[in-house]
């Protein structure tokens, strides 16, 4: 018997969980929209000076931010689409889409790492004059506008990773414009011009580094893995202990988004259905305990008919 997430019960449990399915994300519009008019904005100056003071770590930082604007972009329209309303095809509606855009920011983030890295060596090889005083200056402009971005997506970041990127990229962003102003600085007390483009490298190991695990947990997302920080094997804990359960199987636990879980199990419980209210009530346990949101229940009554199909470990 599968119990489907819908507004059609009745009564008080129904109502309450109407009202937590609901829920809908924040999507940070503001934030996103500020931090593209700032960043478009810093990365046509940055750019510009980077030119004229022919400075390749201003050039890497402003390759890096332009990145980051479109990774801006991205997201918000991933935040946009998740939430749109189901379709008839689109059953869960385009919630993926913020899973999705994580994936994309973080490989185009290493794309552009390559870009950069190739002209810092090729820089090494033949060094050439860097005005020191313009670099540190649009530099520390950088780190003013990408810190107050970081700070607009600071409090989504625990809870999403599609915010988390967002986040990942103005914070990295404003660490590299730090290294960038410690180089112009290095550059006018000793006139080695070398380290602009070693500065550049750093750039490239801040950008892997602060990347690595927004790449590793939204390719894990995109596979339906169940979402880092849940622990599968204390959500089947809680099911197995339910009054009345006697086994439970076919357990299955995957994002839907990024801020979204779904969960389907077939409980055994010999003593026959349970009734609404057990439903309901373990509903709302798996959403307070574990952030699980959209729950469906299968109940079978012997252990010996369960999964006719396909065995447990079989999906």
């Amino acid at each position: 018997m599968t119990i489907p997430q819908s507004p059609s019960h009745k009564g008080a449990a129904g109502r309450e969980h109407d009202t937590s399915h609901s829920h809908v994300p924040k999507t940070f519009g503001s934030a996103f929209a500020i931090g593209i008019a700032l960043n478009v904005t810093f990365v046509l100056i940055e750019a510009a000076f980077g030119f004229i003071s022919n400075s390749t770590a201003l050039l890497a930082d402003a390759g890096h931010n332009l990145s980051d604007v479109l990774g801006l972009f991205v997201a918000w329209g991933a935040a946009v689409l998740s939430q749109r309303a189901p379709t008839t095809r689109f059953t869960y509606g385009l919630k993926s889409t913020s899973i999705l855009a994580a994936l994309f920011n973080a490989m185009f983030l290493l794309a552009a790492v390559g870009a950069i890295g190739w002209e810092a060596v090729q820089r090494f090889a033949h060094p050439e004059p860097v005005g020191g005083i313009t670099v540190v200056v649009v530099a520390t402009i950088g780190i003013a506008i990408n810190g107050l971005t970081a700070w607009l997506f600071a409090a989504g970041r625990k809870d999403d990773i599609n915010v988390r990127g967002a986040f990942l990229h103005m914070a990295a962003d404003a660490a590299v414009s730090a290294g960038v102003v410690v180089a112009g600085a290095i550059i006018l007390l000793t006139n080695w011009y070398w380290v602009d483009p070693f500065v550049s490298l750093v750039i490239c190991a801040v950008i892997i580094w602060s990347t690595w695990g927004l790449l590793k947990d939204s390719i894990r997302m995109s596979l339906d893995a169940v979402p880092p920080g849940l622990s599968i094997a204390e959500v089947r804990g809680f099911l197995e202990g339910l009054p009345g359960v006697q086994a439970m199987h076919d357990l299955h636990v995957w994002p839907m988004s990024t801020t979204e879980t779904v969960l389907t199990c077939h409980l055994v419980m010999p003593a026959g259905h349970p009734g609404d209210e057990f439903l309901m009530d373990t509903t709302h346990k798996l959403k307070d305990r574990f952030r699980i949101g959209h729950v469906t229940l299968q109940v079978e009554i012997s252990e010996s008919t369960a999964c006719a199909i396909a065995p447990d470990h079989v999906v």
